[in-house]
C-alpha cells in the first residue's frame, strides 16, 4: 500500500498507541515511566468532546495514588458522588452506596474527561521517551507475514508511518484498528438509547449533587452535575428516537419538566434537535483481543453499556494490566503472542461479569422504569442487606481490584 502514498516521515518506537482516550493516555504514561519509547496517536486536535464519560471510580483513584498523582488530580475542580440514587414518585432507591467501601476514595470522582486526559498526557510528557501526536488519523496498518508492524496515519501535511513491535488499539467503540485488523465483535442489544443534552446552572441550584436518576410514568432521566452546567440523559427504548422526534421537541421539554420540575423554567432553551446527541447504547466484546504485533483494549475490545459508568474504569484497568504484563517484553523488544494473550486472560472474566451485571441492571431497573403499564419497584437484590452492597463494589472496583505491579 505504501506505493499509493507519498510518505512524509517514518518513525520507530517500542510501542505505538492509537487513541488518546483514558486507556491510551494511561497506558502511555505507565510505559513512559518505565523508560519505554511510546508514541500516542490521537485523531482529533484536542481532547474536548461532547458527552464523554466523566466518572473516575475508586479503582482508578487507587491506581493514581500508587503513582503519586491522585492528590494532584484532585486539585482540579471536581465533584464527588457518594452514592447513585433513583427517585420515583413512590420512593428514592439507592442503587449503589460507595461511602461504606474500604478504600481511601469512597466516592466516584466526577471530573471533565478533557481535564483528566490533559492531566495524564501532561504527566507523560515529562518523560523524553513519550511523544503525543494530535491530529493523527490512522488509516492503515502495516503488516508483514501476518504480523502487525505499525500503522500509517494521515495528518501534519501528509502520510506518515510509525514502525513498532507492538501497536495497541485504544481507539474506542468505533475502533478503526479493530476494523482494519478484521476483528468482528460479538454484539448484544440493550433495550435502550440515551438522549444527551445540557441545561445551564442557575443561582440556587443544588451544589455537589453528583449523579441521580428520575423515574415517572414510563420515563427515565439521568442528571449529572458538571459544576457549571447540568448534563441530562433522557433514556428511551432502543430505536424509538424517530417516534419521539416526530412528536416534536415540546413533547420532550414537557417530559423533562415532569421528571425534574426544578428544570421546568429552562427546558424551553432546548429549541432544536441539534442540541441533543443520540447515544445508541450497545454492549459487545471480542472473542480474541490480539493478533501478532497488535493488542486491543478498552472499548476497542469490549464496548460497555453506560450503566454504572464503568467503561472508563475498565479501560484504565486494561491499561494497567497491559503495562504490568508487557513492560518487560517491550524493554527487550520481544513481545510474543503469549504476552498479549496473558492480558486478555487476566481481563476477560472481569469484563464478562460486569457486562452481565449491566445487562441485569438494564433488564431489572431500566426496562421496568420505561414500562408504562407497571409501577416501578426496585429489584429485590437492592432491598436485601446481604446483597445491596454488591452493586457498589462492582461499580467501584469491578470483579477484582487491579494494582500496578511496576
Amino acid at each position: 500500500m505504501s506505493e499509493t502514498h507519498e510518505i512524509q516521515s517514518i518513525q520507530q518506537t517500542s510501542c505505538c498507541i492509537v487513541g488518546g482516550g483514558p486507556a491510551g493516555a494511561v497506558l502511555s504514561l505507565l510505559l513512559a515511566r518505565q523508560g519505554i519509547p511510546v508514541i500516542l496517536l490521537e485523531t482529533h486536535k484536542n481532547f474536548d468532546r461532547e458527552f464523554r464519560g466523566d466518572t473516575l471510580h475508586p479503582s482508578v483513584m487507587e491506581i493514581l495514588d500508587q503513582i503519586g498523582l491522585a492528590d494532584k488530580l484532585l486539585e482540579i475542580p471536581h465533584t464527588k458522588m457518594g452514592s447513585i440514587t433513583m427517585q420515583s414518585k413512590e420512593a428514592t432507591t439507592t442503587i449503589a452506596d460507595f461511602s461504606q467501601l474500604k478504600t481511601k476514595y469512597p466516592y466516584v470522582t466526577i471530573l471533565p474527561q478533557v481535564k483528566f486526559l490533559e492531566f495524564i498526557t501532561a504527566e507523560a510528557q515529562r518523560y523524553p521517551n513519550f511523544k503525543l501526536m494530535m491530529g493523527a488519523n490512522v488509516q492503515e496498518i502495516i503488516e508483514e507475514n501476518s504480523t502487525i508492524r505499525g500503522v500509517r496515519y494521515r495528518g501534519h501535511g501528509g502520510w506518515h508511518e510509525i514502525i513498532a513491535p507492538l501497536t495497541v488499539a485504544c481507539d474506542g467503540r468505533f475502533s478503526k484498528l479493530r476494523q482494519l485488523a478484521g476483528f468482528q465483535p460479538i454484539k448484544t442489544s440493550p433495550p435502550m438509547d440515551i438522549l444527551w443534552f445540557r441545561l445551564p446552572r442557575e443561582e440556587g441550584d443544588a451544589e455537589g449533587f453528583g449523579v441521580g436518576g428520575r423515574i415517572d410514568g414510563g420515563h427515565m432521566m439521568v442528571i449529572i452535575d458538571r459544576m457549571d452546567y447540568w448534563q441530562l440523559g433522557y433514556v428511551i427504548f432502543k430505536s424509538s428516537y424517530q417516534t419521539l422526534r416526530d412528536a416534536g421537541i415540546v413533547e420532550l421539554q414537557n417530559a423533562i419538566a415532569k421528571l425534574a420540575p426544578e428544570f421546568a423554567n429552562r427546558t424551553h432553551l432546548l429549541q432544536d434537535w441539534s442540541q441533543i446527541s443520540l447515544l445508541s447504547v450497545e454492549s459487545s466484546r471480542l472473542s480474541r483481543w490480539y493478533r501478532p504485533g497488535l493488542l486491543l483494549i478498552g472499548d476497542a475490545a469490549h464496548v460497555m453499556s453506560p450503566v454504572g459508568g464503568v467503561g472508563i474504569n475498565y479501560a484504565i484497568q486494561d491499561a494497567v494490566v497491559a503495562a504490568n504484563i508487557l513492560s518487560n517484553p517491550l524493554k527487550t523488544g520481544q513481545v510474543e503472542v503469549n504476552n498479549l494473550a496473558a492480558v486478555q486472560k487476566q481481563r476477560e472474566l472481569p469484563t464478562r461479569i460486569i457486562q452481565i451485571f449491566q445487562s441485569l441492571m438494564q433488564q431489572r431497573i431500566i426496562k421496568a422504569a420505561l414500562d408504562t403499564n407497571q409501577t416501578f419497584s426496585p429489584p429485590i437484590f437492592l432491598r436485601l442487606p446481604i446483597l445491596r452492597d454488591i452493586p457498589a463494589r462492582l461499580i467501584a472496583f469491578g470483579f477484582s481490584r487491579v494494582y500496578l505491579e511496576l
